[in-house]
């Protein structure tokens, strides 16, 4: 049990002087986890900080905070909506590996439950290049609904042409 004392001071210490906050544990197996989650969401922050620079991304977007304080699913695809980059927790919401639904439309995750009007206003929002907030009813890998509460927005370059949308995620009750 000492040495578990000292692991914690060192992750108290560690945390402490970091952007990540953290609270001193007493169970490895749960900080394991906790661990594994940060590094994953760091790995996202890195991957889409790359995606900005490489698609000269203008403005400010909250990615960091939505990220790794709110911890919010990410999808982002190209113009023609075709998903190029969806964050690693997507796969606790809805059961698909980002990996899975690279190059398919965020269309994928509806289905019969899922409102025409919202739908029609998320189209509409795109079509007109203007940010959107909704909550809509969404399908998991293995066919359960859910509800999604989504933020979506256009993403221009510096030109001020759309180069990608963005979407922040979570179910909600």
């Amino acid at each position: 049990m000492e040495k578990l004392k000292y692991y914690d001071e060192a992750a108290n210490n560690f945390y402490s002087n970091s952007e990540i906050k953290s609270f001193t544990i007493n169970s490895l197996d749960f900080h394991a986890s906790h661990f594994n989650k940060v590094c994953e969401n760091l790995h996202d922050l890195k991957n889409l900080t790359h995606l900005a620079a490489k698609k000269n991304w203008h403005g400010a977007l909250s990615i960091r905070d939505q990220i790794l304080r709110k911890e919010h699913v990410v999808v982002v695809t190209d113009p023609n909506l075709n998903i190029v980059y969806a964050s690693q927790n997507m796969y606790g919401m809805n059961g698909y590996r980002p990996t899975e639904v690279l190059g398919k439309k965020p269309s994928m995750f509806q289905g019969a439950e899922t409102n025409e009007e919202t739908r029609k206003l998320v189209s509409m929002a795109i079509k007109n290049r203007e940010p959107f907030e909704v909550v809509l009813v969404n399908y998991r890998k293995n066919g359960a609904p859910y509800k999604c509460w989504i933020q979506g927005s256009p993403i221009f370059d510096k030109k001020g042409k759309v180069v990608n949308f963005i979407a922040f995620e979570k179910e909600v009750a």
